[in-house]
């Protein structure tokens, strides 16, 4: 009984000084914020710090953990003082752009695999077409209509989904067909509803390079994701 006593007091005790300790880290940390906050910084110091700032945040909303930061303040105060730089614009872009990528794809690798599968595993069914593209279809409805040419504008009722059945789009929904010029939608579309006569209706499997491709769009369409869309051509031109 007096051990159980013991343990509960000096359980009590270990909590009381542990959680007192973290009081004081976390307002050491507020008062460090706070004093930085009101530091005074002259007018260069808040805009280079901003600079600094904005830059990493971008970056980090990227994807990017970590950088060489004294290669980052190398290259600005080449470029500030006309020094030679060790790499052109162009260089600089594309080494970006393939480190970025190489970002996005270790993310999304799942997106990416799970898409493929999919597809792959789609072309099995008999009543599915695999173009050379990759862009696969099945006839729904058969209209009786004339085809649409990449250039025309059309006027389609359509619904968007990603493989996992999650619908992230729909004219239906919304009671409100759409008109487009067939020359300024994804690959997968342009491509697609050229096969369509007026008045079918098609279910198309449109794989990611075909898609919204290595960036997606918005919050309900990943980079890398497999589409599937039911597209309604209800008529050609306006």
């Amino acid at each position: 009984m007096v051990s159980k006593v013991i343990l509960t007091v000096g359980l009590a005790a270990c909590t009381f000084f542990a959680s007192a300790q973290t009081k004081k880290e976390k307002q050491k940390k507020k008062n460090n914020t706070e004093a930085a906050a009101t530091m005074p910084m002259s007018a260069l110091d808040s805009a280079s710090y901003s600079f600094g700032l904005k830059i990493a945040s971008g970056l980090k909303s990227d994807g990017v953990k970590s950088l060489n930061y004294a290669l980052i303040s190398e290259a600005m105060d080449d470029v500030f003082s006309d020094k030679t730089l060790k790499m052109t614009d162009e260089q600089a872009g594309t080494v970006i752009n393939n480190f970025l990528k190489q970002i996005s794809e270790s993310k999304y690798a799942a997106v990416k695999d799970s898409g493929a599968a999919f597809l792959e595993a789609n072309k099995k069914n008999p009543k599915v077409v695999t173009l050379p593209s990759g862009l696969q279809y099945e006839v729904i409805t058969m209209g009786t209509g004339p085809k649409p040419k990449a250039t025309d504008e059309v006027t389609v009722n359509y619904k968007g989904s990603l493989i996992n059945g999650k619908q992230f789009d729909s004219s239906y929904d919304r009671n409100e067909p759409l008109t487009l010029p067939l020359d300024n939608v994804i690959p997968g579309w342009t491509e697609g509803v050229q096969l369509m006569p007026v008045g079918s209706k098609f279910r198309f499997y449109i794989p990611y390079q075909l898609g919204y491709g290595e960036r997606g769009a918005g919050q309900d369409i990943p980079p890398y994701s497999t589409l599937i869309f039911e597209i309604e051509l209800m008529k050609i031109g306006k």
